[in-house]
C-alpha cells in the first residue's frame, strides 16, 4: 500500500485534461480538497484526493459518492459531479469531483466576518440552519457523524446564513447512536459560538436551556430527534 500522505500539486497544473488545479482549500484524516476548474466549461469545482491508504480498492470514495448521491436533495450537502484517477509518483490514485461552495469554515468565518463576536441571534440563526439540514440527513436514515467546526462551511445569505457540511462519516452501523451524537455535537458548537465552557453562566435563560451544561443525558432527554431541536428553536419563548 502506497504511504503517500501529502499531494503537492500547483497552480496551473493539468489534470486528466479535464481539470485546471486552482489552490488548495484544506485536508484532513483521508485526503486533500482542492479547487480546480473544468476546461471545457470553466466551472470552479472542488477535487478531494484520497490518500491510498484511506482508500483501499477506492471503496471509500465510492462510498462518498454514494452517500452524496443519496443525499442530493439535502440543501446543506454538496453535489456530487463525479469520480476520476490519476497518476501521482507511479501510483493511483482516486479523486472525487463535486460542487464548489465560496465559503469559510465556521471557525473562520466567526473569526474574519464576525470578529469572533456572535450574538445570541446569529448563534440560533446558525443553529437553525444547521439543525434543518440534519434534520433533512436523518429523515433519510443518514447521519453525518462527524459535526465539527472544520466540517462546516458557511456564508452570508441576506439576512441569515448559507450552510454546506462537509466530511461526515461512512457508517453501515450503529446509525442511531451517531444520530443522537449529531444532536450533542450541534449544542456543543452552539454553546462554542456563544463563548463555550467560560461563558456559560452569564449566557440568557434561553441559551441555557439548549446547552444544558453540555451534558449529553441533558440535551437528549430535552431533544431525543433532531425535529425536536428545530422545533424547539421555531418556538422559542422570548420572554424568558
Amino acid at each position: 500500500m502506497s504511504k503517500i500522505r501529502s499531494f503537492r500539486f500547483h497552480y496551473g497544473e493539468i489534470l486528466n485534461e479535464k481539470y485546471i488545479i486552482h489552490s488548495k482549500l484544506g485536508q484532513g484524516w483521508e485526503g486533500q480538497v482542492y479547487s480546480v476548474e473544468e476546461i471545457s466549461t470553466g466551472i470552479k469545482r472542488a477535487a478531494k484526493f484520497f490518500y491510498p491508504v484511506r482508500n483501499p480498492k477506492n471503496k471509500t470514495l465510492v462510498g462518498y459518492a454514494k452517500k452524496l448521491n443519496t443525499l442530493s436533495d439535502v440543501p446543506v450537502i454538496i453535489k456530487y459531479i463525479t469520480q476520476e484517477k490519476l497518476n501521482y509518483k507511479d501510483t493511483e490514485i482516486g479523486y472525487l469531483v463535486s460542487e464548489y461552495v465560496n465559503g469559510k469554515t465556521l471557525d473562520q468565518f466567526v473569526k474574519r466576518e464576525l470578529k469572533n463576536k456572535v450574538s445570541l441571534f446569529e448563534a440560533l440563526h446558525i443553529l437553525y440552519e444547521l439543525s434543518k439540514g440534519i434534520e433533512k440527513i436523518h429523515a433519510k436514515g443518514e447521519c453525518h457523524g462527524d459535526l465539527h467546526s472544520d466540517n462546516i462551511l458557511i456564508s452570508r445569505r441576506g439576512v441569515g446564513f448559507k450552510i454546506k457540511l462537509i466530511d461526515f462519516l461512512l457508517l453501515k452501523e450503529k446509525k442511531a447512536e451517531y444520530k443522537k451524537s449529531d444532536i450533542v455535537e450541534l449544542v456543543c458548537i452552539f454553546a462554542d459560538l456563544l463563548g463555550g465552557r467560560k461563558k456559560y453562566q452569564s449566557l440568557p435563560p434561553i441559551a441555557r436551556s439548549i446547552i444544558s451544561g453540555r451534558r449529553s443525558d441533558l440535551i437528549l432527554k430535552k431533544f431525543p430527534k433532531i425535529s425536536s431541536l428545530r422545533a424547539h428553536i421555531e418556538n422559542l419563548d422570548w420572554t424568558l
